[in-house]
């Protein structure tokens, strides 16, 4: 088996194993919640603090206008960071930088440890963190290019599984206070709208990344 199926079927292992998901979900979470952060500041606003929770939610709480393309931005950012960071991880492999994605990847865990704001929080980043620092200065060559792929596969096929799981939520739930449900106050399309965009965006990533590699 070559390197992109197996870390492709690895991704997929960690994805749909019920005990497994449970706890790679957390490492979704982180992400989605780093994808509001760096949004937020890259718009303007100021980043006052970021929490993750046991259950697997999370909260990134930012601070300006309360409306406007800054605010719809950051609020869009959260499920289709994991998507894009794993479709950037993917080409970044592909063409022989997975040293280059590494190294981002720690000095944004390294940036976020400033603005955890609970424990449980701070150890989800220091655990993936070591495990990144590991990776980088440990771990031989092939077993980096394998850990990476199979991150970036991990991440492109967890974010439309949490999109969908999304869908599956609001209406079981009826909820509104998730992102689609902050999009739409924030803007004319409605939830079910903003949650669909959601699922064909991080669809079209995994489907870009596997065009990318050449999958089968």
């Amino acid at each position: 088996m070559n390197t992109p199926w197996a870390a492709a079927a690895t991704a997929a292992v960690l994805i749909v194993v019920p005990p497994l998901w449970s706890i790679t979900r957390h490492v979704v979470t982180l992400v989605h919640e780093a994808g509001h952060a760096a949004v937020a500041v890259l718009t303007g606003r100021r980043l006052n603090g970021i929490r993750l929770h046991t259950d697997t939610s999370g909260l990134t709480v930012s601070s300006g206008k309360p409306r406007g393309p800054g605010m719809i931005a950051t609020a869009a950012a959260g499920y289709l960071a994991p998507a894009v960071l794993g479709l950037v991880s993917v080409v970044l492999v592909h063409r022989g930088l997975t040293g280059a994605a590494l190294y981002a990847g720690l000095g944004t865990l390294a940036v976020m440890l400033a603005f955890i704001r609970n424990w449980f929080g701070l150890l989800v980043v220091l655990v993936v963190g070591g495990a990144v620092a590991l990776l980088i200065w440990r771990a031989p060559a092939d077993v980096r290019d394998f850990a990476a792929l199979t991150f970036a596969w991990f991440l492109l096929g967890a974010a439309p599984r949490t999109s969908l799981d999304l869908w599956a939520h609001r209406r079981r739930v009826r909820t509104r206070t998730t992102d689609a449900d902050v999009l739409a106050r924030l803007t004319v399309l409605p939830a079910p709208v903003w949650n669909l965009v959601f699922i064909v965006l991080t669809g079209g990533a995994l489907a870009t990344a596997v065009q990318v590699v050449g999958l089968p």
